[in-house]
């Protein structure tokens, strides 16, 4: 049996970008990759996320906003950062797990220019398909660590 990767999804506050990526994970890689999400601060789940998951019958409503701290103890095979704030501040992780940085839009600050709301949503929807297609592409990205087949 193969072990699976340890990822955590980290960007700014966890609202938005990292659950959508956590919960993609779980949902098309649940035998390869123990997902999780943080932000390094706790901003709230971002209700416009939660919508445009929901479109694509992937419930993030459940998931809870999250900082880093709630998370350090766990030992990391990839830490993902999602966005750059994060990858410029990303602390080290006991374990050395290797950081990815794969940076994506930031829909709620795109939003802000939106005269409409289905504009605003576009701007969720367009971020929600560019994580699918990234998460999909992990397990050939995620090379075999020391002692996993």
């Amino acid at each position: 049996m193969t072990a699976k990767f340890k990822v955590l999804f980290l960007c700014t506050g966890n609202s938005c970008r990292s659950q959508m990526a956590e919960r993609w994970a779980r949902h098309l890689l649940p035998e390869k990759v123990e997902a999780h999400s943080a932000g390094l601060t706790a901003k709230g789940l971002n209700p416009r996320a939660v919508r445009v998951m929901r479109e694509a019958r992937v419930d993030i409503s459940h998931q809870r906003s999250k900082e880093i701290d709630a998370v350090i103890g766990i030992p990391f095979d990839f830490v993902i950062t999602v966005c750059g704030h994060a990858n410029e501040h990303c602390p080290v992780f006991p374990g050395g797990a290797r950081v990815i940085h794969a940076p994506f839009d930031d829909p709620p600050e795109l939003a802000l220019g939106a005269k409409t709301e289905e504009e605003a949503l576009g701007h969720f929807r367009r971020v929600r398909d560019e994580i699918r297609a990234f998460v999909l592409t992990l397990p050939a990205t995620l090379s075999p660590l020391p002692g996993r087949r």
